[in-house]
């Protein structure tokens, strides 16, 4: 049972996240039906305004919650329901015959960012402790060959090339041997350096060993540098803040860019054992952001998936969101791993 005041600021804190307008004792009584006059619910908000938990904007006489109580909120206030819509589309994801980890955590990225109106972020593993696991050679058609790399945290990138028609069969095989040879165990990050030393000995394997050569190269740099998955990035116009300010629209795009953000977030949701919360000028200069993010495990790794939106985003459907998809792709992954599935073909 709440008190009054974490009553009042509960409120507060949630018609500020359905309407984007400051609020006052009045409009509590009528929006919320509570069983105190103006004068005392005035008194318990001057008293947070003290302590820091609500806010005056310049242009109001209402209140709006602050860094410090959106943080209250999510720790002691919200309700921690989960959508059943989101629920269910989930589970429809889960229970789908999809057998790559991509695949998995894109479908269920798409429906968060679609049913919570906040962009999603999937975080890679670092480059600096995952390491190639495997190398396959797929012949697609006669003149078309797809190359596909795995690393031991379950990540897959892959690289279509045309072959020319003195390349044979016997090429192909042996340039993935001499790859899984000389390549397997090398970290992510130093693969780029490892392919250039190799270029001599594929001239050795392979007739035409330049277009093998830039093909390595390139899905390599994809590896070591493509490291984030945005989706949604829509679902930020939804947003009165955003729609009507194009200077706070650039501020969020260029936010949305930061890639050493984001490296930086990971790492530190990585070290937590619940979410991560991020509120205003926690996260950078840009006091108009809130994002909360968690790590997954997938099988022999993990990886972190990130919400954002406006500072005023709904924090308990995005955390209970979060920690409901969590938990469902951990015992996916989990239960996939102990059948001897392997959730990273492709």
């Amino acid at each position: 049972m709440l008190n009054r005041s974490d009553t009042i600021l509960k409120y507060i804190v949630e018609y500020f996240i359905k309407k984007a307008e400051p609020v006052g004792s009045q409009t509590l009584i009528e929006e919320y039906h509570l069983p105190y006059s103006s004068a005392t619910i005035r008194n318990e908000m001057y008293a947070l305004e003290k302590m820091g938990y609500i806010e005056k904007p310049h242009t109001s006489s209402g209140r709006v919650p602050s860094t410090k109580g959106y943080r209250y909120y999510c720790e002691h206030l919200r309700d921690k329901g989960v959508n059943e819509e989101l629920k269910n589309s989930l589970q429809a994801v889960l229970e789908s015959k999809i057998q790559s980890v991509e695949e998995v955590i894109k479908e269920s990225c798409e429906i968060l960012s679609h049913m919570t109106n906040l962009v999603s972020v999937v975080m890679g593993p670092d480059e600096k402790t995952e390491r190639l696991a495997s190398v396959q050679m797929v012949k697609i058609s006669s003149n078309t060959v797809t190359a596909v790399f795995v690393t031991d945290k379950g990540y897959v990138e892959n690289k279509t090339f045309i072959i020319p028609e003195s390349m044979n069969v016997d090429e192909i095989v042996n340039c993935v041997k001499l790859l899984n040879d000389r390549l397997i165990g090398t970290p992510v990050s130093e693969l780029v350096e490892k392919v250039e030393v190799l270029k001599p000995v594929l001239s050795d394997y392979v007739v035409n060993h330049d277009i093998v050569y830039q093909a390595l190269l390139e899905t390599f740099l994809r590896f070591a540098s493509d490291r984030l998955s945005l989706y949604g990035k829509e679902e930020i116009l939804n947003h009165p803040e955003f729609k009507n300010d194009s200077h706070k629209l650039v501020e969020v795009i260029k936010l949305l860019n930061d890639e050493n953000l984001f490296k930086e977030v990971g790492s530190e949701t990585k070290l937590t054992d619940g979410p991560l919360l991020k509120i205003g000028e926690e996260i950078s200069e840009n006091p108009d952001v809130g994002m909360v993010s968690t790590k997954i495990k997938l099988g022999n790794g993990e990886t972190s998936i990130c919400l954002i939106g406006p500072k005023r985003m709904d924090y308990d459907g995005a955390l209970s969101a979060l920690e409901y998809l969590k938990e469902a792709l951990n015992e996916y992954f989990k239960n996939d791993k102990d059948k001897g599935g392997n959730s990273s073909d492709a």
